[in-house]
């Protein structure tokens, strides 16, 4: 595949079209793919030295995942979100994810933090690596996995499609500036709050870590941040 894009392989073996799916991600991430802008099958083909076909195939799971939208007769456009859906956004994630948590913390046992912890560590490594790909993969499943203890699986379901629609922002950012690593280290501090039943530092935690997606994520200042 040529182009600059690297395909990431996270699960150790992938078809062409999850080879594309990942390098698209990548490309997304790191802002080779600008949001608003179309981009056709073929000519995605041609960059990655494939057929149309896996390249249309993996467009059309993002459009699934809300990233990117379908242009009639055109090819795919890169989803952008406004200030104002990035904050709707993260006040119904704030809404959803922080009781849904704590709730989570009451019931987890010593073996569902034995299982998370590979998770969250998982997560520091890849802000080590500055693998982004990887980076997103791994928070995802530490925190659809946590979210998942509290027992309500639709709303798993939900903050996925929520989670999916803003993760790409500031990602390649914080990796340069090294603030990445700090992100990834909330989520080990998470589990040894729920170890030590500090729910108070733990609902703290969980608002300051959600709202990284419109502070630090996206250049402004947290503090100010309702």
């Amino acid at each position: 595949m040529t182009g600059g894009f690297e395909p990431v392989a996270i699960d150790g073996r992938l078809s062409v079209r999850g080879q594309v799916i990942h390098a698209l991600r990548a490309a997304l991430i790191a802002g080779q793919m600008r949001p608003g802008q179309v981009y056709s099958a073929p000519v995605l083909a041609a960059r990655f030295g494939v057929s149309a076909t896996p390249v249309r195939e993996a467009m059309l799971e993002l459009v699934k995942e809300g990233l990117v939208l379908t242009v009639p007769n055109k090819g795919f456009r890169v989803r952008e979100l406004s200030d104002r859906e990035l904050d709707e956004i993260t006040g119904i994630r704030m809404l959803l994810e922080v009781p849904t948590t704590l709730r989570a913390a009451a019931t987890a046992t010593p073996a569902d933090l034995t299982r998370l912890r590979p998770m969250a560590d998982a997560v520091v490594e890849a802000a080590e690596r500055k693998d982004l790909i990887a980076y997103v993969e791994h928070d995802r499943r530490f925190h659809l996995g946590l979210l998942s203890l509290a027992g309500n699986e639709e709303l798993v379901t939900l903050v996925r499609e929520l989670r999916a629609r803003s993760r790409l922002f500031g990602l390649q950012r914080l990796a340069d500036s090294g603030e990445l690593g700090s992100s990834a280290l909330e989520h080990v501090r998470m589990l040894e709050l729920i170890e030590a039943g500090d729910v108070d530092e733990l609902e703290q935690l969980m608002r300051r870590h959600i709202g990284h997606v419109r502070g630090s994520w996206a250049g402004r200042d947290e503090r100010r941040q309702s």
